[in-house]
């Protein structure tokens, strides 16, 4: 009977110390953050990490509670409307996914936002309409910049596109006029956890590239208008500082 305890115990700390390794693997890597008290669990980032997988890069975020939990409520109108998002900023150059050289901070986001949809070419929720699906998580490609329109100084806002201007700009972008792209790869949510799998035609843009991840809201300005998207409420930086010391694969 002891022989039998103890063969138990054994095996108990085996898969028990499995289980720990697998949980460890998941969050290999990239940005560690401690968990914050004051931060909603849904946008409590405590792991960020961009990973490769032959020519597709892995966007990978996880938070203390359930990802993707809390979205926006719906004010019924675009002026002044909120967006909910998870971001990775990157040191990327703009011009790696279409847009103009040096043009500002290029960042993956994912983001929900009842009031408007930002797709025009992808019908989410397969109702047969594209214009309805904004209320869904999605992904985007945006420019960011600070300016001080968006209520201090040091605030970013996604970069507007002067009138009359004609900047380079992917073939997704969906005609507003913020540098913005909707490129159709669908966030994948999992718990914990979300990731976004990015397609590049040179992955090796990737392996000098710095990154950090930001849960943020942004409102759409009350008048629509230059700052047409501010980001008003930053929920986390998962390295404190928005210095993006992650490095793609490590």
């Amino acid at each position: 009977m002891q022989r039998f305890h103890s063969i138990s115990l054994a095996l108990s700390l085996t898969v028990a110390a499995a289980h720990v390794m697998a949980h460890d693997d998941t969050h290999a890597g990239g940005i560690r953050s401690e968990p914050g008290p004051a931060v909603k669990p849904s946008f409590d980032i405590v792991h960020t990490r961009i990973t490769t997988e032959g020519r597709v890069a892995v966007f990978h975020m996880a938070v203390s509670g359930r990802a993707g939990a809390s979205k926006p409520a719906a004010s019924g109108k675009l002026a002044g409307s909120t967006v909910f998002s998870y971001v990775w900023p990157t040191t990327l150059d703009p011009a790696v996914v279409g847009f103009e050289p040096k043009a500002g901070i290029l960042a993956l986001a994912v983001t929900a936002h009842p009031d408007f949809d930002d797709t025009p070419l992808f019908d989410e929720d397969g109702d047969g309409k594209a214009g309805n699906d904004g209320r869904l998580w999605h992904s985007h490609w945006v420019v960011l910049q600070p300016d001080a329109a968006c209520g201090q100084e040091g605030a970013l806002k996604v970069v507007d596109i002067p009138a009359g201007a004609k900047p380079r700009l992917p073939k997704t972008w969906p005609g507003l006029p913020i540098l913005i792209d909707s490129p159709g790869w669908s966030p994948i949510f999992k718990g914990q956890s979300l990731e976004v799998r990015v397609p590049f035609d040179d992955i090796g843009v990737l392996e000098s590239a710095g990154f950090d991840g930001v849960t943020a809201a942004l409102r759409v300005n009350a008048s629509v208008h230059n700052p047409l998207l501010c980001v008003v409420d930053v929920f986390k930086v998962a390295s404190g500082q928005l210095s993006l010391p992650g490095k793609v694969g490590r």
